[in-house]
């Protein structure tokens, strides 16, 4: 069997075997895909309209999950540089730092930086 023809069967057989996963198990391979590449998030956090703190260079923003089931948690957590001044770039001295923002008390806006 050549290269190509083995390359074929594989591509086949992950896309049979993806179109029998449910939608929320494609989902978590996509997200599993996209946290291995990584997506440069920015993470803001207003307080009414100011801007009052800004995370950058994340990851992956997570949704908390229950340890005896599957339930959501209402809180997302993350790693990111905390950008202390709020200048959007991540100078020397502001280091890597654990987050979580609520969904209850918490106006917050995640986006992919577009540089």
């Amino acid at each position: 069997m050549n290269k190509f023809t083995a390359l074929a069967l594989s591509a086949l057989l992950g896309a049979a075997l993806l179109a029998g996963c449910t939608q929320e198990s494609q989902n978590k391979l996509g997200r599993a895909v996209q946290n291995w590449t990584g997506t440069n998030g920015i993470l803001e956090v207003y307080a009414g309209d100011k801007l009052v703190k800004r995370f950058l260079k994340i990851d992956k923003l997570s949704t908390a999950s229950g340890t005896g089931g599957s339930d959501s948690r209402p809180y997302r957590f993350g790693y990111g540089i905390l950008d202390a001044n709020l200048d959007g770039e991540a100078n020397s001295g502001e280091k890597k730092v654990y987050f979580e923002v609520s969904d209850y008390s918490t106006m917050y806006i995640f986006y992919e930086d577009p540089q």
